[in-house]
C-alpha cells in the first residue's frame, strides 16, 4: 500500500514515516510539507492511503482533500477535536488525535484494511490443523483468510481487538484476541509470557528474568506471567 505523509511539522512527519515503516506491506511514497505538495504527488504517483495534517498553512487538510475528485484512503492526523464531525463527512477513515502512540495507529491501519464491525463476529483465526504434517492456523487480514504455518511463526502482540502476527518474513494484523489465541495454539510450543505478547519457544534466542529475545526482539516477562514463563523455559533449556 503506497503511503504519502503531509504535515507542515517536521517532527509530525518523522513519527508518522517510523510507525509505517516498522508496518510490512506500507511503501512511504513521499513525505509533504504542505497540501501543495501532496497535491502535485497524487497526480504524479499512485497513491493508496494519505496521512493527512488539518491545521496547514495557506492550504489546510480539510481543503485539499475537498480539492480531489477521486481521493485516495485518508487518515487525519491533528492536534484539534473540533473538526471530527466535518472530516467524517469528507468520509475519512479515521481521525488520529496527537500525540499518536503506535498501537492507535495500528489500529487505524486496521480499519483501512477493511475489519468493519460486521466482519467482527467472524472470529478468525479458525482452529489450528494438528494433523498436517505442518500445522497451521489462517488469520483474515483485509478480505483475504492467510495460511500461516506455526513453525514460522515468531511472536503474536496483542494491540486490544487485533493481534500483530510475527513471522520469519512477514507480519499480520487481525481482528482476534490473544486469550483465543492462547487457547488454540498448542502448549508445548507457544508461551503467554506477558499479558501482550504470546512467544514460540522454538525462536527464542535469549532470556533473562525480566525478558525474552525472539529474533531482534526483547519481549518482557509480565510480572503475573514471570513464574510460569521461566519454569517452561528452564524446562527447555537442555543445559539445565
Amino acid at each position: 500500500m503506497k503511503c504519502i505523509v503531509v504535515d507542515d511539522e517536521p517532527l509530525a512527519r518523522q513519527l508518522i514515516e517510523g510507525y509505517i515503516q516498522r508496518v510490512d506491506g506500507l511503501i512511504l511514497v513521499k513525505s509533504c510539507a504542505n497540501a501543495v505538495e501532496a497535491f502535485e504527488t497524487v497526480h504524479t504517483v499512485p497513491v493508496d492511503l494519505i496521512f493527512l495534517d488539518i491545521e496547514m498553512p495557506k492550504v489546510s487538510g480539510l481543503d485539499f482533500l475537498r480539492s480531489l475528485s477521486k481521493p485516495p484512503k485518508v487518515i487525519l492526523t491533528t492536534a484539534y477535536r473540533e473538526f471530527a464531525f466535518e472530516a467524517y463527512n469528507l468520509d475519512v477513515i479515521d481521525y488520529l488525535l496527537k500525540p499518536i502512540l503506535f498501537e492507535r495507529f495500528l489500529r487505524s491501519l486496521s480499519k483501512v484494511y477493511e475489519f468493519g464491525p460486521s466482519q467482527r463476529a467472524l472470529h478468525t483465526p479458525t482452529t489450528v490443523n494438528p494433523s498436517s504434517k505442518h500445522p497451521y492456523i489462517y488469520f483474515k487480514e483485509d478480505r483475504e483468510m492467510v495460511k500461516v504455518y506455526l513453525k514460522d511463526i515468531l511472536y503474536i502482540e496483542s494491540m486490544k481487538d487485533y493481534v500483530r502476527v510475527k513471522t520469519i518474513d512477514k507480519q499480520i494484523i487481525s481482528y482476534q484476541r490473544i486469550s483465543y489465541l492462547e487457547e488454540k495454539l498448542p502448549a508445548d510450543k507457544f508461551l503467554r509470557i506477558h499479558r501482550s505478547f504470546i512467544i514460540a519457544l522454538d525462536r527464542v534466542n535469549a532470556y533473562t528474568v525480566h525478558s525474552v529475545k525472539v529474533g531482534t526482539m526483547e519481549i518482557p516477562i509480565g510480572r503475573n506471567y514471570k513464574l510460569e514463563a521461566l519454569k517452561v523455559l528452564n524446562e527447555n533449556n537442555i543445559f539445565n
